[in-house]
């Protein structure tokens, strides 16, 4: 195992439930995270928030939940049983900032507008400078159709020095390798 401090957000949907493929990528995901010793952090609720916290913990990691009381007030829920230590943030932005800059590298799993929120204010608070650079790492098909899409619909509106803060990776395993580039990880064993 590999010991470090380096943390990773995880950016998932609350939807999957445990018998679904998407649950099962978030698990390997926190797998993989959890094994290297990095510290993850996920928004700490249900669906792939709890896959990957869940993935993370059984591998030894130390899992951080961002929770908000907006959230719960909406609708009441918990963190799940495998966060280690909660942030709880008052509002979503509070949450959001948190998230977003407590970080060292992003990775989204599929998800809707909350996910995708996650992924475009990462994205673009690198792209104005206003965090160190990090990778923001997107798995799935899903989000390369929508990002190929964006690309070829708003064409010069996003310029290519600010696509390259985005990587894709068709599964957990790609972009556990892909972060370990980044962040230089070496089996000390």
């Amino acid at each position: 195992m590999i010991i470090m401090t380096k943390k990773i957000c995880v950016f998932g949907s609350a939807n999957p439930k445990p018998d679904t493929c998407a649950y099962q990528q978030a698990y390997t995901l926190g797998k993989l995270l959890g094994g290297a010793g990095l510290i993850v952090i996920t928004g700490g609720y249900m669906g792939t928030m709890a896959a990957t916290s869940q993935g993370a913990k059984e591998a030894g990691g130390h899992v951080i939940g961002a929770t908000c009381q907006e959230i719960e007030d909406w609708r009441p829920v918990a963190h799940n049983k495998w966060v280690g230590e909660e942030w709880h943030c008052k509002t979503l932005i509070e949450r959001l900032d948190k998230m977003t800059n407590s970080c060292d590298a992003a990775i989204a799993l599929p998800g809707g507008v909350g996910t995708l929120l996650e992924i475009c204010l990462t994205w673009n608070l690198l792209a104005i400078d206003a965090m160190k650079p990090k990778p923001v790492i997107l798995i799935g098909e899903e989000w390369h159709t929508v990002m190929r899409h964006l690309f070829l619909s708003l064409g010069d509106y996003i310029p290519i020095r600010n696509r390259e803060f985005l990587a894709f990776a068709p599964n957990p395993e790609a972009a556990f390798e892909f972060l370990s580039h980044f962040l230089k990880l070496t089996n000390s064993n």
